[in-house]
């Protein structure tokens, strides 16, 4: 691997944060399967000279900055995986593997905080506790910040603060709010059983087709008439399989799709909408219906004394905030926030396209701009958290 020593020139720090991109960018691996990926990132922590810490972790790496004072411990984390998606940027950097990219930028929130870490151990001796990197797997299938609970990482953080690129922001701009950012999201798979037939004599049968296209215009009425007008949800049925035959009315059918919504209460009760609407119009119309849930993350629900220390940070540093509008995505960043208080944030890229889209790609230089607030942010927390127990010892 080549020497990615950071010099302390500003233009130089970000053209190493620019080579770490891209490697990563190069080499994308799906969730769960980030072995190159995370060698990598351990080797330029350990460069970097931060403390890597085992915690029984397939992929995935956690590392620690500080504690020379003692004081409490937070927490960094970026996503580290990539997509089943054939690239299509035609970049010279453009992914070595057919049919996986980094189409969400998880490569480029990976970059920022390893850059993150540089600049917390240039700044070690003053820190008034500890940074703890996550570097976490499995976003994409929103299992890998429970993994990260489950090996224990996230005990004895005080606060869980992380990142999002932003396309349509631009590079020098942050987003944060106090509240809900992104959705919770919850997919499901539902199966109406029927009784087959001959399509010439649907009498003689149940029709599951029916009764699926009666339950798809029937789920409308949850967001209409169950959610209220100052709140808000999405019920999007995506794919719709039945039958293998013109002229036979098959036994079975299957809906698909998911659920976005931004409280709990409202999720709760969207949720349980969803199965009596499915189950009482399969039922009326004489066939079985039942509901199969795609467990998706929560709301980001960022924590709003976070959210005021964030708006600080890129006001120092001289960045443009915004107020981003919600996105009806998805984070499995959530969970780390049913756990302790947590900020997430989206830093702008100036980006063409969308997430998830097979010709994404970002600005680079927003890349110091995330290392920059990732840095100052954690100073500013530790510092708050230091000043709160000294007042009340």
């Amino acid at each position: 691997m080549t020497n990615q020593t950071v010099e302390f020139s500003p233009e130089a720090f970000k053209e190493t944060l620019i080579g770490i991109r891209r490697h990563l960018h190069r080499h994308p691996e799906l969730s769960n399967e980030e072995y190159h990926t995370t060698a990598y990132i351990a080797a330029l922590l350990e460069q970097a000279g931060a403390t890597i810490t085992d915690y029984g972790l397939k992929t995935g790496v956690i590392a620690e900055v500080g504690g020379q004072q003692g004081g409490p411990v937070i927490a960094l984390r970026a996503d580290i995986d990539a997509l089943p998606i054939q690239e299509e940027t035609g970049l010279p950097y453009t992914s070595l593997y057919p049919g996986k990219m980094h189409a969400c930028g998880h490569d480029f929130h990976t970059a920022a905080l390893i850059g993150a870490v540089q600049h917390l151990k240039r700044q070690e001796s003053q820190l008034k506790g500890t940074v703890r990197f996550l570097f976490q797997p499995a976003e994409e299938k929103a299992k890998g910040a429970q993994q990260i609970i489950d090996s224990g990482a996230l005990e004895n953080i005080r606060a869980v603060i992380g990142m999002h690129n932003k396309p349509d922001l631009p590079v020098g701009t942050i987003g944060i709010t106090g509240g809900p950012l992104m959705a919770a999201a919850d997919g499901f798979v539902v199966e109406i059983r029927g009784a087959g037939s001959h399509a010439a004599v649907p009498e003689a049968g149940t029709d599951p087709i029916v009764a699926a296209s009666h339950i798809i215009t029937a789920l409308q009425s949850i967001v209409s008439r169950n959610v209220s007008a100052l709140q808000s949800a999405v019920v999007s049925v995506t794919k719709v399989h039945s039958g293998s035959s013109w002229n036979i009315i098959p036994e079975t059918a299957v809906l698909e799709g998911t659920i976005r919504t931004f409280d709990e209460a409202v999720r709760s009760r969207v949720l349980e909408r969803f199965e009596q609407v499915v189950v009482g119009v399969a039922a009326a119309l004489g066939a079985e219906a039942t509901v199969r849930w795609l467990g998706g993350p929560p709301p980001v629900n960022n924590d709003p004394g976070l959210a005021r220390l964030g708006e600080e940070t890129a006001d120092a540093l001289g960045f443009h905030r915004v107020k981003p509008q919600p996105s009806p995505a998805g984070e499995d960043f959530a969970f780390y926030q049913r756990v302790v208080p947590g900020l997430f944030v989206f830093v702008g890229t100036s980006g063409s396209r969308e997430w998830h889209h097979p010709s994404f790609d970002l600005d680079e230089s927003a890349l110091p701009v995330g290392a920059a607030f990732f840095a100052d942010l954690a100073v500013r927390v530790l510092e708050r958290f230091s000043t709160e127990e000294g007042e009340a010892s």
